[in-house]
């Protein structure tokens, strides 16, 4: 063995090039494998541990308190499918004030004894559960800070009652905002200042097959049969916030899937190449290695060594690379549900270094099965160099071309050794297909950003904000602005095309978990940047448009109706359109501001946005509206309000260096082949130039020789790119609980697919400049010995 450690140790020393390409190649597929399959595979981990632990609620549902008797609701769960329930529980819906953020936010409070054992059991966090009357416990995720010891008073209701905070619990399937005693309940459900009580009940239902979405949906139907029309104001599958929980994560997994399988691919590749030219240029070497006695078993072994030992290297690398990327990743995720924080499952990388390191095997063996076959006497015999007359015929087709003698050697080089240029060619075409899709990535990416910033306006003039007092110091609460002042003063600048307002009412909806954003809109917003997936903007009142993921958190579609509970009374709007925004895991609600009249919201702090004439200038139109706006307290400025995201920016640095990695390993293979090609034909090069070839002719003929094959690769590398980003676009967007529009995925322009096409010849030149220039640099008499 020891003979054969030599000569392993002395290929992997004696082809760095080769060995750095294979080293790089296998470190990319193992970690975007890892990070993709560790993210797969433990991103819904926190949840399902604490749904089991807590016995979490498969279907939560929200019942009218004056349509259903709580009699009937008792009975409900012990109706067909259903394993265990728990309620009725009585429910508000209130606008708490509090000292800290959240505080004028609607709230879902339910009256409970205790935290509860057989269904929904409430996690305590921090203190205790409430005993009597006058104390909350709040949700972690609760608008309000969790701060024992704080109060919580409740103004908008009949002798403004108050509690204090004291405790902290968790509910796995966000069941509740908070949590009182049920004798708290009466003050909290009597009717305010609209005359109307705002209670109702809830129910916690785990039924015996909840897998799917088809069983819970069974069981409901099962649990509300017989009920009156109008019963149900709201519910919540369990498998829709399992889903929200692993968006976060899963959005990556078809990126790294894509990036995995092109590595894995160029891994292959590059591992058969390197070893079939490392078989191919040392035939003779081989003869020597077998007169001294090795055998044909130990000379394949010794081949395969040479491209495991770099693999293994990158194999370990790649595992390290992985595990550092989903850390941070999958961390967040363990927090929210007080679980440690997560790593990579073993068997993620028992299986990634498996799968790797035996796909390198067996093309290292598939490879270097030829070195054990050859025969010692005609290996010795063997010469290096191409066989005769392979490429003969190329090479005088391209000598009646009118171009340069160089030119015409280069182009007919690549048919000396087809299969070089083929491997060579492989991977420009990948290289080519993984830029292709970097770009249209980034542009899908940014056509989703401006949608999330949803804002085109060439002019904004932002809500008021906390500022100096009347007296100087500085005050907590915004000022109060008229909006009708502000429009006011913009459709009295010259230059004003169209413009609208837009304020936000915090809100809850029966069916989603936490507070609800409803931005109220005065004027026509639908040409502010609002990307329609389907249906239509809303034209009168009543009508509204929300995101995809409200759509599946309520179990709505288009034409239903939805009840928002504001900070007055409650308002029913009609699904007429969903709208692309990413934004606050779509808890949103779009709809004219008088929809909302009956809520009497607060639209003080109203935003406007404008866009002007063409041929306006906009800094002076900005001059003119702010002197208009002086008095009111606000002032305008030029541009949107757009928004980055933390994911995009993590998204499109991952791909950028995934794909200059690629690039990397593309370039180095055509520098691998060019550098086999350029010392197998050195003596050839050696007779050129002392027939007067010089050495900027001799960099010529090395670069065009690989000019055809990066043109053919980068023309087919583009459409697979192509191709790859309408495939793993939309299912990012499924993983993000996301439907794209067309304009989304419409990103490629002619302008931009010629030169991406060009990309391939890019790869490929860069790739045979070290080579090009080595033999450009090679004395004449020296290549002219060579043999």
């Amino acid at each position: 063995m020891s003979a054969l450690g030599a000569v392993v140790r002395s290929g992997v020393r004696g082809r760095r090039t080769q060995t750095l390409v294979i080293a790089l190649a296998a470190l990319i597929a193992v970690a975007a494998s890892v990070l993709g399959g560790s993210l797969l595979a433990v991103s819904g981990a926190p949840f399902d541990d604490a749904f089991a632990r807590q016995r979490g609620a498969h279907l939560s549902v929200r019942f009218a308190a004056d349509e259903v008797e709580p009699g009937r609701l008792t009975a409900s769960g012990r109706a067909a499918g259903v394993s265990g329930a728990a309620g009725p529980f009585r429910t508000a819906t209130v606008v708490p004030r509090s000292d800290g953020p959240g505080s004028g936010w609607p709230m879902t409070v339910v009256g409970r004894g205790d935290p509860g054992r057989a269904v929904d059991e409430v996690e305590l966090v921090d203190g205790r559960w409430p005993a009597r009357p006058g104390e909350i416990a709040l949700a972690a995720g609760s608008p309000l800070p969790p701060v024992l010891g704080a109060t919580v008073a409740f103004p908008g209701l009949p002798g403004g009652p108050a509690v204090t905070v004291v405790g902290v619990a968790r509910s796995v399937t966000d069941t509740a905002d908070a949590w009182v005693v049920p004798s708290q309940m009466p003050a909290l459900t009597a009717a305010g200042e609209d005359g109307e009580g705002n209670g109702g009940y809830q129910m916690l239902y785990r039924f015996a097959e909840a897998a799917t979405a088809a069983q819970v949906a069974a069981g409901g139907a099962s649990v509300t049969a017989g009920l009156p029309r109008g019963a149900v104001l709201g519910r919540q599958s369990w498998l829709t916030v399992r889903e929200a929980v692993a968006r976060d994560t899963a959005v990556y997994v078809p990126f790294l899937v894509a990036f995995g399988a092109l590595g894995l691919v160029m891994s292959v590749l590059v591992v058969g190449n390197v070893v079939a030219s490392a078989v191919g240029t040392a035939t003779r070497r081989i003869g020597v290695l077998k007169a001294v006695g090795l055998t044909p078993a130990q000379v394949v072994w010794a081949y395969m060594g040479q491209a495991l030992v770099p693999a293994a290297v990158g194999t370990a690398l790649g595992v390290l690379t992985g595990h550092l990327l989903a850390v941070p990743i999958l961390a967040e995720a363990g927090e929210v549900y007080g679980t440690s924080s997560l790593g990579v499952a073993p068997w993620v990388d028992g299986a990634v270094v498996a799968g790797v390191l035996g796909l390198v095997t067996v093309t290292a063996w598939a490879s270097a099965w030829r070195a054990g076959r050859l025969r010692t006497v005609d290996a010795l015999a063997v010469g290096r160099a191409a066989p005769a007359g392979r490429g003969r015929r190329a090479a005088r087709l391209a000598g009646r071309l009118p171009l340069p003698q160089p030119v015409a050697l280069g182009l007919a080089r690549p048919f000396a050794r087809p299969a070089r240029a083929l491997a060579m060619g492989a991977a420009v075409l990948f290289g080519t297909v993984a830029v292709t899709f970097t770009v249209g990535m980034a542009g899908s990416l940014g056509r989703v950003m401006e949608a999330r910033a949803h804002d085109v306006a060439d002019v904004v003039v932002p809500g008021p904000r906390p500022g100096p007092g009347a007296d100087g110091p500085r005050s907590d609460e915004p000022p109060r602005v008229d909006p009708a002042l502000v429009a006011g003063a913009i459709e009295a600048t010259a230059g004003t095309a169209r413009h609208y307002g837009a304020a936000k009412v915090r809100a809850t909806v029966p069916g989603v978990s936490g507070v609800v954003d409803v931005v109220a809109f005065t004027g026509d917003a639908s040409w502010g940047g609002y990307a329609m997936v389907a249906g239509r903007w809303f034209e009168r009142p009543g009508e509204a448009v929300v995101p995809t993921p409200f759509l599946a958190a309520t179990g709505t579609r288009l034409g239903d109706t939805v009840t928002v509970h504001g900070p007055a009374a409650p308002v029913t709007v009609r699904i007429v359109g969903e709208v692309l925004d990413p934004r606050k895991d779509g808890r949103q609600v779009f709809t004219d501001a008088s929809t909302l009249a009956a809520a009497r919201p607060d639209l003080s702090e109203t935003s406007h946005h404008i866009a002007v004439r063409p041929g306006t200038d906009v800094s002076a139109y900005v001059r003119e509206l702010n002197g208009r706006l002086a008095p009111s307290g606000v002032a305008a400025q030029a541009g949107g309000q757009g928004g980055g995201s933390d994911m995009v920016l993590t998204l499109n640095a991952l791909s950028v260096s995934l794909t200059l990695m690629l690039v990397a390993v593309a370039a180095l293979g055509v520098l691998n082949g060019v550098l086999l090609d350029t010392r197998e034909r050195v003596r050839e090069i050696g007779v050129h130039k002392a027939l007067g070839m010089t050495p900027r002719q001799t960099v010529v003929s090395v670069l065009t020789s690989v000019a055809v094959t990066g043109l053919v690769a980068g023309a087919a590398g583009v459409p697979l790119g192509m191709l790859l980003h309408g495939w793993v676009v939309p299912t990012m967007g499924e993983g993000a609980g996301l439907r794209f529009p067309g304009s989304v995925l419409a990103v490629y322009h002619p302008a931009e697919v010629v030169p991406l096409a060009f990309g391939g010849l890019v790869i490929a030149t860069l790739g045979a400049l070290l080579p090009a220039g080595w033999a450009a640099g090679t004395r004449t008499a020296t290549a002219v010995r060579t043999e």
